[in-house]
């Protein structure tokens, strides 16, 4: 069921104002609008909202806005002013690639998804997961398929060349992956399975 995410975080005992950082990669409508709530304030009214620079560029800007062509596109930069100039009155600190946005929390470009798509690395002590974002969609269809394109996808050649790239990574480096849109349990490792490759989901564990 959509729309449950703050009720489930207060059911939890997580209270939003007791949260001090929100971090996003990238600005579709299923990851930024939770920033707002009903009435359209912060959701998250004390904490930091730490942005792509390159993804903040591109949808605040005018000109790009002008441009944009569709009902997708021109309705993906009317959200994000809504959310970000109206809801959050441009409140947000952009963050660059290849640096730490959190302790322990690595940027790292994968863009072609949006122009600003951003992937992360967790790191707890020897310990790493990938956090890929939406680098891929659902598993089943397109790690198995990574030259398959779909709608979402802002510029699908360079998406998938950066869903090759990563998933090429995931192989050599045996690195864990967590995905936004994978099913439970959400995370596993990457295997090469003929032109495309294969996710195995990692056992449940509750601390993960």
């Amino acid at each position: 069921m959509f729309g449950q995410f703050a009720t489930n975080m207060m059911a939890a005992g997580h209270d939003p104002k007791a949260i001090d950082i929100v971090v996003i990669s990238h600005f579709h409508g299923d990851h930024v609008n939770g920033l707002l709530n009903a009435e359209g304030g912060p959701a998250f009214p004390n904490a930091e909202v730490l942005v792509p620079a390159a993804e903040w560029k591109f949808w605040m800007d005018d000109g790009e806005m002008s441009r944009a062509t569709g009902d997708r596109m021109t309705g993906l930069f009317k959200n994000n002013r809504r959310v970000f100039e109206a809801g959050l009155k441009k409140k947000v600190t952009p963050y660059e690639w290849g640096k730490d946005v959190a302790p322990g929390l690595l940027a790292v470009e994968t863009v072609g998804h949006t122009p600003g798509h951003t992937s992360y690395v967790l790191s707890s002590g020897s310990d790493k997961v990938y956090i890929q974002s939406d680098v891929t969609n659902h598993p089943a269809l397109f790690v198995s398929n990574p030259g398959w394109h779909l709608m979402f996808d802002q510029d699908p050649q360079l998406a998938e060349k950066t869903r090759r790239k990563v998933y090429d990574m995931l192989v050599a480096d045996k690195m864990r992956v967590q995905g936004f849109h994978y099913p439970f349990p959400a995370n596993g490792y990457v295997e090469k399975d003929g032109n495309g490759y294969r996710l195995v989901p990692a056992p449940w564990n509750p601390v993960i």
